[in-house]
């Protein structure tokens, strides 16, 4: 097959190149954009995502992480600012989403989703093994592809911006006043995103603080939220909980007559501790915790936090 042009045409190389590996990346690049899309709207919409004191929090999640990461200074200092980080996370998200669904500078958009994915690879998943069973080193390879080649114009926003100046340019219209142009409605569309975005998460966390009128606590001795029955945890055992404030906590049985309950927070840096053995252990920095909730190995240097409990009518609520 000959490239050569027939007599009175030109040739160029778009005209040049086949139609179909343009095409055969439209599914990456859709499944790339609506997972990250969908990942920083699930952030958004997650009460418990920028709650520094719930251990399902991206400041809890950050904590675990620093203890294995390689870069585990640089995640302790993004401990330190969850709020803003936790942020940039989401919001990072659905705009690298939105780019690559929308083609609004997909090569931009592909820099972004490479460098998050690659910060969850050696962040959550770096303790991964074998190493492919994590999702998000495979993610980051996915997106070199976009990242190499782009959209190629096809259902891109910036080609069709593009094309609308060109339409409209005057004869000596500068080129770059034209691409000035095209950042100028690309950063506008991404703002506009940002804002409804970032309206979205003030208004979850409004409803999230007051779901509805406060009213009257009830005095009577059945008010506690009942948290199992006692015949359902036997003696030496745990259960988890979740408390009236949307805590994490865990119930536990010494002794037959005996109920205890402690907030699943470590007391050394907030990490979600989890049972082993007969007490409790924290997966981050190693603290260790007997049954009565006291610390038997550092660095954690007071005990876990109490939820007061009762029983009543063979029910273990909080008192």
């Amino acid at each position: 097959m000959s490239l050569t042009a027939a007599p009175g045409e030109t040739t160029s190389p778009a005209d040049a190149s086949p139609r179909r590996p343009t095409w055969a990346l439209l599914p990456l690049r859709v499944f790339l954009g609506g997972t990250f899309l969908y990942a920083g709207l699930s952030k958004i919409f997650d009460t418990h995502y920028l709650d520094h004191t719930s251990p399902l929090g991206v400041h809890a999640q950050m904590l675990h992480a620093a203890a294995t990461s390689p870069i585990g200074p640089l995640v302790s200092f993004a401990a330190e600012h969850p709020t803003v980080i936790g942020l940039a996370i989401a919001l990072g998200e659905v705009a690298v989403g939105l780019g690559t669904l929308l083609g609004l500078f997909t090569r931009i958009a592909a820099v972004g989703g490479f460098l998050l994915a690659l910060s969850f690879f050696l962040t959550v998943s770096w303790t991964t093994h074998p190493y492919y069973f994590g999702a998000d080193i495979v993610f980051a390879a996915a997106w070199t592809p976009l990242l190499i080649a782009g959209d190629a114009g096809l259902f891109s926003v910036t080609a069709r911006l593009r094309a609308a100046l060109r339409r409209r340019r005057p004869p000596n219209h500068a080129p770059d006043d034209g691409e000035r142009r095209i950042l100028l409605w690309g950063g506008l569309i991404t703002a506009t995103a940002a804002a409804i975005s970032g309206g979205v998460i003030a208004l979850n966390r409004r409803t999230t603080a007051d779901p509805e009128p406060s009213r009257p606590a009830d005095p009577g001795p059945n008010s506690g939220t009942v948290i199992a029955a006692v015949s359902a945890v036997a003696v030496g055992s745990s259960t988890s909980f979740t408390t009236p404030d949307g805590s994490a906590a865990y119930l536990v049985r010494p002794a037959t007559g005996t109920f205890m309950a402690f907030l699943a927070a470590c007391t050394h840096q907030g990490c979600p501790v989890t049972p082993a053995g007969s007490g409790f252990r924290c997966p981050c920095h190693g603290s260790t915790f007997d049954g009565n909730g006291h610390v038997t190995g550092g660095p954690a240097t007071k005990s876990l936090t109490t939820v007061p409990v009762r029983v009543v009518d063979g029910q273990v609520t909080t008192a």
